[in-house]
């Protein structure tokens, strides 16, 4: 009974709108002494409009789904730590922190995949979390600016493509 309370509440966090849609979230699972035992993300793989995109409500109810599947009989609750509402690259890190005895995560975020790594270390740093700092996931994920920015890309690389092949043919 328990558990499906913890099932229920994680859910349930995870469900309340905050203001904004996001393309991805970020949880972490932490057994009954309150040590985190794993952390997964849950990502839209293609822009707004596409077969695997999602919001954040969806993105928080799939990573906290897979931490879940994957849990040993040891989880006990889950946390969202991250989530975004824009196109970008993402970092999560973690290390830890000596003098508080705790592990740190910090979702870093950017345009490029080094200036979010950037950010997820300087995060760990802010939070005084420098020992065996490292970086244990990264990804791509589309947001709600997504679909715009996207198909207009598009479009302009077929352009490009074509002007290009009508000037080698001249």
């Amino acid at each position: 009974m328990f558990t499906k309370r913890l099932v229920f509440s994680a859910l349930f966090v995870c469900s309340v709108p905050i203001g904004a849609f996001a393309g991805d979230a970020v949880a972490i699972g932490y057994n009954y002494e309150g040590a985190w035992t794993s952390v997964t993300y849950n990502r839209s793989s293609t822009p707004k409009g596409g077969p695997n995109y999602h919001d954040s409500t969806k993105a928080c109810q799939f990573a906290v789904r897979d931490l879940w599947a994957r849990a040993s009989e040891y989880l006990a609750r889950t946390e969202i730590v991250g989530q975004s509402d824009r196109t970008g690259y993402v970092a999560v890190a973690q290390g830890k922190a000596v003098e508080r005895n705790k592990d740190v995560t910090a979702v870093g975020r950017g345009k490029t995949q080094n200036e979010a790594d950037a950010n997820a270390l300087k995060l760990l740093t802010g939070r005084e979390a420098t020992t065996e700092p490292s970086i244990v996931y990264r990804y791509f994920s589309y947001g709600d600016d997504s679909s715009t920015r996207h198909s207009r890309s598009k479009h302009s690389t077929k352009r490009l493509a074509a002007s290009q092949t009508t000037k080698r043919r001249t």
